[in-house]
């Protein structure tokens, strides 16, 4: 297919959808261009910046016709940082896009015709993040804090992130102003030199405790202990200041060593009735109120009774099995992290849970094993990373046939691909609901519902 239009061509075209990146997608004698900033049912006026063979980009030059949805991005930031999307789409609109992108995604690449229930989204969408990673780096005029531009490692000078909780902004704002005054230079990725990488703000949003990480380049700077009386200065009630040490050259933001500098080694929250210890490197949702909405559902649709053994897959620190283990007779538990499931048994400890166990290793492995052991399950819970289930694991469900699914998922197409391979392997989707996790950008999560077909 020969492109219809060339590079600083300047065309109009009727905004039809969003990808799942959040561009507008107009067409050009069915010609798709790719247009940041552009909204479904607007037309536009766009200057084309690069044509491929299938696909095109473009940026806007001029809205002809407004989308009726389009509302003004409350966050200043909005056009430059990469960290939301749609700011300048109303709320329900948002969550009306999310909603129809899973139903389509669920026919298109599942082939699966299940109904979708309406998604659940959240009453005040703003502030929801209980951690954030913030990159520090230094410019001509002195230290920057702030968040990358979309598709690139340019830090976005930051004061104020409207979907993060307060406490992070704080350390935005002001501990970039006192790192010269006590001598810690940011780390620059390019010459590999510098000491301090990140700064990672985690709060428990029930409990009110803060936990600071400074993640170095070296294990030993000596001015450790006036990063944490500044820290303590900015925010008096912070619970917990750690350091992690990244010594590598690396995008990965936190190093195999961490020490606690000052307080706790973790903070605690909690979800619905159930505490959790959060240390420096745990897995934990980043929305806890939806994390509860996400959480019921799933429990919901394990539809126990107090009788069923539910095994849990990718379970990480134990958050769903515990809300699990409140109606099953017994959860076993699964995760590759060792620390994850330390932290898992210590959760279930914590909350007096005697009906849990866990075990660290692949799933894929592990499961087949307890089968063998004769531990059976009713119920099968996953709640994979955003590359969907391992194939092995999808095998291992397949062939031993517990009675129920209950899929949780970050990543619809991976949703869709596995949920046709597992009704391929004997099971029938039943249900899925969407939860809007992460207001103002592109992502949500899904639970799915399945079971198992009987001949």
């Amino acid at each position: 297919m020969t492109a219809p239009v060339k590079k600083n061509d300047r065309v109009t075209v009727y905004i039809e959808d969003l990808t799942h990146e959040g561009l507008g997608v107009g067409k050009v004698d069915g010609y798709p261009l790719f247009i940041h900033g552009a909204l479904p049912k607007e037309t536009a006026e766009v200057h084309v910046l690069k044509t491929l063979k299938s696909y095109g980009y473009a940026k806007m030059v001029e809205i002809k016709e407004p989308s009726p949805d389009r509302v003004e991005a409350p966050c200043i930031y909005f056009e430059k940082c990469g960290g939301c999307q749609l700011q300048h789409l109303s709320y329900e609109a948002q969550l009306q896009w999310k909603e129809n992108m899973v139903r389509n995604v669920m026919k298109r690449i599942g082939k699966i015709d299940a109904p979708v229930r309406p998604i659940k989204g959240m009453e005040h969408p703003w502030n929801y993040r209980n951690k954030s990673q913030i990159p520090f780096a230094m410019s001509e005029t002195g230290p920057i804090a702030g968040f990358f531009k979309a598709r690139t490692h340019q830090i976005v000078d930051m004061e104020r992130c409207l979907i993060q909780m307060s406490e992070a902004d704080i350390i935005m704002a002001n501990l970039k102003k006192e790192l010269e005054k006590i001598g810690i230079e940011p780390y620059n990725e390019t010459t590999h030199q510098g000491m301090l990488r990140h700064v990672i703000v985690r709060t428990g949003r029930a409990t009110g405790e803060v936990m600071v990480v400074l993640v170095t380049k070296k294990r030993k700077f000596p001015q450790k202990d006036a990063a944490v009386e500044v820290i303590r200065k900015l925010i008096p009630h912070v619970t917990s200041i750690v350091q992690n040490v990244n010594s590598e050259k690396t995008n990965v933001i936190l190093g195999k060593e961490t020490m606690t500098l000052w307080g706790k080694e973790t903070i605690e929250d909690t979800i619905g009735d159930i505490r959790f210890e959060i240390s420096a490197r745990s897995f934990y949702q980043v929305n806890p109120v939806q994390t509860e909405v996400l959480y019921n559902q799933a429990l919901e649709y394990a539809g126990l009774t107090g009788e069923e053994t539910v095994i849990d897959a990718y379970c990480g620190i134990g958050t769903i099995s515990l809300f699990l283990a409140k109606k099953a007779k017994q959860v076993m538990g699964v995760e590759i992290v060792e620390e994850a499931i330390e932290d898992a048994k210590r959760n279930a400890e914590l909350n007096g849970f005697t009906n849990t166990y866990f075990e660290a290793g692949p799933a894929e492995e592990v499961i087949p094993r307890w089968y063998q052991e004769g531990k059976r399950a009713d119920v099968l819970v996953v709640d994979p990373p955003r590359k969907g289930c391992d194939q092995a694991l999808l095998n291992t469900i397949i062939e031993y046939k517990p009675k129920r699914v209950v899929y949780v998922s970050c990543n619809p197409s991976t949703l869709a691909r596995d949920l046709h391979i597992l009704e391929d392997g004997g099971y029938k989707t039943m249900e899925i609901t969407p939860v809007d996790m992460f207001p103002q950008t592109t992502q949500v999560e899904t639970v799915c519902l399945m079971s198992k077909k009987f001949v």
